[in-house]
């Protein structure tokens, strides 16, 4: 009922406006000399209605009754002229003040852009919803050069690995801080999927709405992010969201559907079956058999987005008001996505403008039903994918999905065969059910007073608090291996509560020729992580008396569990703060910045190190300022910076706490508490120009960076004293890479502009050091592979099985059995990260119409597929099929010194396959190009419409299809978004594209 609502509304919407006249306005944009100015934007205030100027200056756009006309061009100060009654309006621009745009920085704080020494990159928050994808942190992809964006493939609400600049930890995460309106926001990312088993439990920031965002500023090195501390040494996103506007109230609703479909399968065979009573399908015997299940199980996703936004307000008083909901279905039966968003901000001026107080309040409640599985165990594609083809799967859904067991008097699985890697799909689909949901609220104070003209102080505090449940109850009868006779449940429930308090003294002033902005402050924060209770029953556990009866009372009176209530799960951490921030310039034309901070971390305590200091340095030259550089540039800066940023040690490892046994006994914690822990530390430096050309028709941004990291966080496991392990501080990494973006207007005409942006970044990364006592670290994989650190090496180096081959390159048979052999050990094949990365974004207007575009490229770097492998072993892959086919698998290989051209098809799918195969033969370039995202909108003439300022459809399409790639599966769909598997495929869902409609509405 609610679709066909919403149907009848874009429908009736759109036929009522069709028949509206708009009001034309002509005219000419020219600087204070008359001269005409090509390529300058005019925008209907409040609407995506707009145009630019033809090379002789000249514009023509349609608006509505009562609109304001928004003049502005890159070199020129912006102008709004009210339209009244006009039908013509010329305007001149002053030259100089657009160089000043303002950037939001650290803490919130506004900078003109021209002045900053660091390299930052601004998403508008049009740019994060033109494509409504469910979890909007996505759409930044290839937006901003050296920053990654990896998408769970875990379906609506699953989380995203954001990453900038490289992997700067040997154990850590190396996310970036995110920050709301300048203050530090919790972005907890849940449990996330191992190769065996797992579900990706989301993160903080997919909780946000993101038509509440106005613009995401992205702060790349520890240069821009010191004045946070050492949680911005791995960059920060700033996030600024909306706010009333003084005026008439303005009304935004937003309503859009996207519908998700599958773009392929994978390649699976369905004519040969298994032979004598096998779980594989190696027969050599052709039949004709369904083909029709696989596709059968997965559903078209369904995503629907409502949004209402209420601003306005007096010279005095602002006020924001939005509701936002989204809904989605997944593409696996039973996957259910929910969220809504409330959220309220006011602004007010108090003793004659002197004081401002703004209240921010954000709600948010989010839940999702049956998130995909990741892995062999538990999940329904091994079961799908790899059933028999001779066999009928009707004899296993519907209602012969299970059978009852008289014994016992519970249903148990119908299934061909006991398999701890295969589980029935349609007994998981009705047997097995896994919830969460997350309520959260977050809420900040602000007061700002205005002591005099030059100096004033800011008081800022925020709480943010939430409560997660997560939940799966599994039936007894289902795979043995996994699940215990009566069943099994896992629970979790806890809540997070972060406490911010800054305050900030600003002061700025002119001195002749120089320029003086001057803060320092100071900071509070306190978080408190994981206080609640959980439950984690081994696979086969006995944990309940009574089968599938899921509560606590129900609980076996012994039960090996770990419980928060005993064992403390809770960490509370602790840091205050000092910060201070001076930039001195000259002439407008030369910027110098110092920074420092000094944190005191609860982590350190009692160490002798939980006081450190560190420092950050920026040089800005204004070349288009010192020089006379020629029409052609309209703008030229060089700029440098260098900081040293630390990071203290995580949660518990000055004193590793001790365990309460279920038992009542305790379990006495085996790591020697780190008593001497020091801060990591972390040295940046980078430099860069930024040159515009033409009116800044053309403009190219270069940045270089060099991040050091040292003093790493390393567990040595090794006896010592009366531990079986220790912390040291050692290690060193390096990243080094380069960024470049390019801009441009190639086509400026009244009717027809092209603004197109190219993003390109590489990064090197190298482990210069580990520890004399490491060799390695495993970072993460399976029997077949693994992600490996080694001195020399790099994050994410993937070290496989491979051929054994001789001097010629061919490969080894075994001299009786004639099989390929395999190294003995795991090799190094390449590193997991691309080599580049390309973003090209595209933007064409014409007349009312509007085009967006987002190209991306990864290059280079390997991802390897056990999904593909399981294939092969199990004989259901069309390529074993082919080789049945022909009779023989083609091969470049030498047995007894005899050279081999054809090998057996089950000989060498059998030894390349399975989960300890030769991995070698599964592992791909990662090299893919993408149309990402896809926008068409139109603008509707509104203007007989009184109560209608701005009407505009959109056709909108995300990840629509491939350009190229060499893998059979999407590399960037992550199994994990953790660290762990960074270029891996276990059972991930297939890659899909999302494509529908969306209308907005401007009252």
């Amino acid at each position: 009922m609610n679709q066909k609502f919403r149907y009848l509304f874009m429908l009736v919407a759109l036929l009522f406006l069709q028949g509206a006249i708009a009001q034309t306005i002509t005219g000419k944009v020219t600087d204070e000399s008359g001269v005409a100015l090509p390529g300058a934007n005019v925008i209907e205030e409040g609407t995506t209605n707009g145009t630019t100027t033809d090379f002789d200056g000249n514009y023509s756009i349609e608006v509505s009754e009562g609109a304001t006309l928004q003049f502005s061009m890159i070199g020129y100060s912006e102008k709004s002229v009210v339209v009244g009654g006009q039908t013509t309006i010329n305007v001149s621009l002053a030259e100089g003040t657009q160089l000043d745009e303002v950037v939001v920085t650290a803490l919130g704080i506004k900078r003109a852009e021209k002045t900053l020494a660091y390299a930052q990159q601004t998403v508008g928050g049009e740019e994060l919803t033109s494509s409504r994808d469910v979890n909007f942190v996505n759409s930044i992809s290839g937006k901003a050069a050296g920053v990654e964006i990896r998408k769970s493939s875990s379906g609506p609400g699953g989380s995203t690995k954001i990453q900038i600049r490289g992997s700067k930890s040997l154990s850590g995460d190396s996310s970036p801080l995110f920050v709301i309106d300048g203050i530090p926001m919790v972005n907890n990312r849940g449990s996330q999927p191992g190769v065996w088993d797992g579900v990706d439990q989301g993160d903080g920031l997919s909780q946000l709405n993101p038509d509440d965002i106005e613009s995401m500023s992205i702060l790349k090195g520890a240069n821009a992010a010191i004045l946070y501390g050492s949680q911005g040494a791995n960059g920060v996103v700033v996030i600024t969201t909306k706010s009333g506007k003084a005026g008439t109230m303005v009304v935004k609703v937003n309503s859009g559907i996207t519908f998700e479909s599958i773009i392929a399968l994978p390649e699976l065979q369905y004519r040969y079956g298994s032979e004598g009573g096998t779980k594989e399908s190696w027969s050599t015997t052709k039949g004709d058999y369904d083909s029709s299940y696989v596709d059968d199980w997965f559903d078209t996703g369904a995503n629907y987005f409502n949004s209402v936004s209420v601003s306005g307000g007096n010279d005095k008083t602002q006020a924001y008001f939005s509701y936002a909901n989204t809904t989605a279905s997944g593409i696996t039966p039973g996957n259910e996505y929910g969220k809504n968003n409330v959220s309220f901000k006011q602004s007010t001026k108090l003793f004659n403008d002197k004081v401002k107080i703004t209240s921010n309040v954000i709600l948010a409640q989010e839940k999702t039903d049956n998130r995909n599985r990741a892995g062999y165990y538990n999940n329904p594609l091994t079961g799908l994918y790899w059933f028999p083809r001779d066999k009928n799967i009707n004899d296993y859904r519907g209602d012969n999905y299970r059978v009852f067991n008289t014994d016992r008097n519970t249903y148990e699985q119908n299934w061909f065969v006991i398999d701890h890697h295969q589980t029935n799909p349609y007994w998981l689909l009705n047997e097995e059910s896994q919830e969460d949901e997350t309520k959260r609220v977050i809420g900040s104070l602000n007061l700002d007073y205005t002591i005099t003209e030059k100096l004033s102080f800011q008081i800022r505090g925020n709480v943010d608090y939430a409560v997660k449940k997560y939940e799966t109850k599994r039936n007894s009868g289902g795979n043995t291996t996994t699940v215990a006779a009566n069943g099994n449940w896992i629970y979790e429930k806890y809540d997070d509560t972060s406490t911010y308090l800054d305050g900030i003294l600003s002061y700025t002033n002119n001195f002749g020729d120089f320029s003086l902005t001057a803060l320092g402050g100071a900071t509070y924060q306190h978080t408190n992580y994981g206080n609640g209770v959980g439950l984690y029953p081994g696979a086969a556990q006995d944990q309940l008396l009574y089968a599938n009866e899921f509560y606590f009372e129900n609980l076996t009176d012994v039960i090996q569990v770990q419980s928060n209530l005993n064992n403390g799960k809770t960490s509370t951490v602790e840091k205050q703060s000092l910060f201070g921030n001076v930039t001195l310039g000259f002439k407008e034309m030369l910027f110098l910045d110092i920074a420092g901070r000094n944190d005191w971390a609860s982590t350190l305590a009692l160490t002798g190190n939980d006081s450190y200091f560190y420092p950050s340095l920026g040089l800005t030259a204004i070349l288009s300022e010192m020089f006379e550089l020629g029409d052609a540039i309209s703008f030229a800066k060089i700029r440098g910076t260098y900081a040293k940023i630390g990071n203290e040690v995580p949660y518990n490892t000055i004193f590793p706490r001790h365990t309460i046994n279920a038992d009542g006994s305790v379990g006495f914690n085996t790591t020697k508490p780190f008593l001497d822990a020091k801060p990591e530390i972390i040295t940046t430096s980078e430099v860069g120009f930024d040159v515009r050309f033409f009116n800044s028709r053309l403009g190219v941004d270069f940045t270089y960076y060099s991040i050091n990291s040292q003093d790493q966080f390393i567990t040595i496991n090794e006896p010592i004293e009366d531990y079986t392990s220790y912390f040291v501080n050692a290690g060193e990494i390096t990243n080094k890479g380069v960024e470049i973006t390019l801009t441009g207007k190639p086509i400026v005409t009244e009717d027809l502009t092209w603004s197109t942006a190219v993003n390109y970044s590489n990064n090197n990364n190298n482990i210069v050091k580990l520890h004399p006592d490491v060799e390695t670290i495993n970072q993460g994989g399976s029997e077949g592979f693994r992600y490996t650190l080694v001195e020399g090496g790099s994050i994410s180096d993937l070290y496989a099985y491979k051929f054994l081959r001789d001097d010629e390159g061919r490969i080894l048979l075994d001299d009786v059995t004639g099989r390929p052999r395999k190294t003995e050990l795991r090799e190094l094949f390449g590193n997991a990260e691309p080599d580049y990365a390309i973003g090209w974004s595209n933007t064409i207007n014409y007349k009312k119409w509007a085009l967006n575009m987002q190209i991306n490229g990864k290059f280079g770097g390997y991802t390897v597929s056990q999904t593909e492998a399981l294939f092969d072993g199990n004989g259901v892959s069309e390529r074993s099929a082919a080789a049945r086919d022909r009779g023989y698998e083609n091969i470049n290989a030498v047995q007894n010194g005899v050279a081999v051209t054809q090998i057996d098809p089950f000989d060498y799918y059998d030894a390349v396959g399975g989960r300890n195969g030769i991995t070698e033969a599964h592992i791909y370039d990662r090299t893919s190009i993408r149309l990402a995202q896809l926008s068409l909108s139109y603008n509707f003439n509104v203007e007989k419409v009184d109560w209608l300022k701005n009407a505009s459809l959109s056709f909108i399409g995300n990840n629509l299809f491939f350009f190229y790639k060499d893998a059979p599966y999407d590399p960037e769909l992550s199994q994990s978004t953790g660290r762990s598997e960074p270029g891996s495929d276990n059972y991930n869902l297939p890659s899909t594209r999302t494509y529908g409609l969306n209308l907005s509405l401007t009252f």
